[in-house]
């Protein structure tokens, strides 16, 4: 039996859509309340996800929450938080968030909720698509996924426990950083990737098109990121930019070696650039 007993979603996009539908799954009796933006995707939540609360309104969401995940773009976390503190809030409730970057949304969101009856703890679960919309969200979604939590030094202990479990209930495997160690890994194995996808599509197309004719699953599967939100995706970049860049010049690093090992006809280097850069593939574990 799960200890929360109501929990508010804001905003149904893809993440939040599949918490929902998993949230129905794997915690049944709890109750599900949904926070959309516009009446259209209130009605859309209503057609899709049947069995909820979906209200315009912030207080009518939070009212009576145990738990409430921020789901929207980490850009807009400030705005709707700010709405939340000033409503009438549960005791034990907690508020969480999925975004992709942890340093500046804790230290906004933790120090905005210390003054009220809540708290704010961040989350991460690494799971997610290149499509968005709640069209394309699904209950299996954060199975085997790693969901990182960032507790600090006003985390109480209690609350760290309830954010574990909940995640885990929805299939997570739980990893704890700070903030700051979550910022620098994920820009290593999620920010980088992505900008590299994006740079590799516009460096094999932007020129002509038509090359797209022979392409196979090797151009589809390193570039399915780029085909990603590019607003939700400019806020991470922007949110997260010096950590960001950092992984960047290395990126740039490693690119000059490889294009002087090719002007050199280095074949020797290549071949162990090329090995050093499969054993280091290979260190990825089976999920």
């Amino acid at each position: 039996m799960s200890v929360e007993r109501s929990i508010a979603i804001f905003s149904p996009g893809l993440l939040g859509g599949s918490l929902v539908k998993t949230i129905q799954q794997r915690m049944p009796g709890v109750g599900v309340r949904v926070w959309a933006r516009r009446s259209e995707a209130v009605e859309e939540v209503l057609r899709v996800l049947p069995g909820v609360l979906a209200s315009t309104d912030v207080s009518t969401v939070i009212q009576g929450a145990s738990l409430a995940v921020l789901c929207m773009p980490i850009q807009f976390m400030g705005e709707i938080s700010r709405q939340i503190a000033a409503c009438e809030l549960a005791e034990d409730l907690i508020i969480t968030d999925v975004g992709s970057v942890k340093s500046s949304v804790v230290d906004e969101l933790e120090g905005l909720f210390l003054p009220t009856r809540a708290a704010f703890l961040g989350s991460h679960p690494m799971a997610g698509s290149q499509h968005t919309g709640l069209i394309h969200s699904r209950g299996d979604l954060f199975h085997q996924a790693a969901c990182i939590l960032t507790p600090t030094s006003h985390t109480k202990p209690e609350h760290l426990a309830r954010l574990r479990s909940f995640w885990a209930k929805l299939g997570c495997r739980i990893q704890e950083m700070t903030p700051r160690q979550h910022d620098h890994c994920v820009a290593r194995i999620s920010h980088l990737p992505h900008s590299m996808a994006v740079l590799t599509t516009l460096a094999a197309l932007s020129q002509d098109t038509r090359v797209l004719d022979s392409s196979a699953g090797g151009f589809r599967d390193t570039t399915r990121v780029a085909s990603g939100d590019p607003g939700m995706w400019a806020g991470i970049l922007m949110q997260n930019r010096t950590e960001v860049m950092a992984a960047l010049q290395d990126a740039s690093t490693v690119l000059t070696e490889l294009l002087e090992m090719l002007q050199t006809m280095d074949e020797e280097a290549l071949r162990r650039f090329l090995a050093q850069a499969k054993a280091l593939r290979d260190l990825l574990p089976a999920v």
